[in-house]
């Protein structure tokens, strides 16, 4: 597990040393279409395993959210996917009931734009000390349990096991041509860049990780990230 998470990281520091100009080759093959339907196979089946298996943690989390706060269990949100087609994004809700999201658009727009160099140590996109997160907010984000939701959002096909994460719609305002190459598959639930040993990418690497995770996937990258995923998670250093 060491080494691998050595190679991981040899992998990631190569990329993020790269310049933007990576470029998706399409694969047009017969075999590139067994794979895609394979791991849609694999998505459906471990997604509907893990919802089986953590529907009693899903139940006790439900509780937990509602008796936190007034307001839905679950947060939906509106995310751009594959080829920028927008799905309703499920997550535990974490905050008080409408908060505004005047915060959130400020710090993304920093952290793409590379104007804030700081928030780059917060996670991609996880704030510290956000005042609109409940105590149990803050649990399940720091553990990142407040995306097991996504589960149905990967049995529906809207979402991955692995891809890149899904922007929100006005984080793409910021974006430059290149970064839309990200948008050319299936977002998923956990990526390269969470398990490269990087935890604070700036938004260009994590960019260029995403790209060169659509440039060399392969059945068994998917497989290495999905086991690297869990001590990330344990650690805290897990998904947005």
């Amino acid at each position: 597990m060491k080494e691998d998470a050595v190679a991981f990281s040899a992998v990631a520091a190569e990329v993020v040393s790269s310049g933007p100009t990576l470029y998706l080759v399409a694969d047009t093959s017969r075999s590139a279409s067994f794979r895609g339907k394979l791991k849609r196979y694999s998505d459906v089946l471990l997604s509907g395993l893990a919802v089986a298996l953590l529907s009693p943690l899903l139940l006790v989390i439900s509780i937990l959210v509602k008796r936190s706060s007034p307001g839905p269990i679950l947060f939906v949100q509106e995310r751009v996917g594959k080829d920028g087609v927008p799905f309703p994004f499920l997550k535990f809700r974490t905050m008080v009931h409408n908060s505004d999201d005047a915060i959130h658009r400020q710090f993304a727009a920093m952290f793409i734009n590379g104007n804030e160099k700081e928030t780059a140590q917060d996670n991609v996109f996880k704030m510290t000390d956000d005042p609109r997160v409940t105590r149990i907010g803050a649990w399940l984000r720091r553990t990142s349990l407040d995306e097991l939701p996504q589960l149905i959002n990967i049995i529906r096909g809207e979402m991955s096991l692995v891809g890149p994460r899904p922007p929100i719609a006005y984080e793409l305002d910021h974006y430059q041509p290149w970064h839309h190459e990200r948008l050319r598959v299936t977002p998923g639930l956990t990526g390269l860049w969470q398990v490269s040993g990087r935890s604070n990418v700036t938004f260009e690497e994590m960019v260029r990780l995403d790209i060169h995770y659509i440039n060399t996937w392969s059945l068994r990258m998917d497989l290495e990230i999905m086991l690297k995923t869990l001590p990330v998670v344990l650690r805290g250093t897990g998904g947005y």
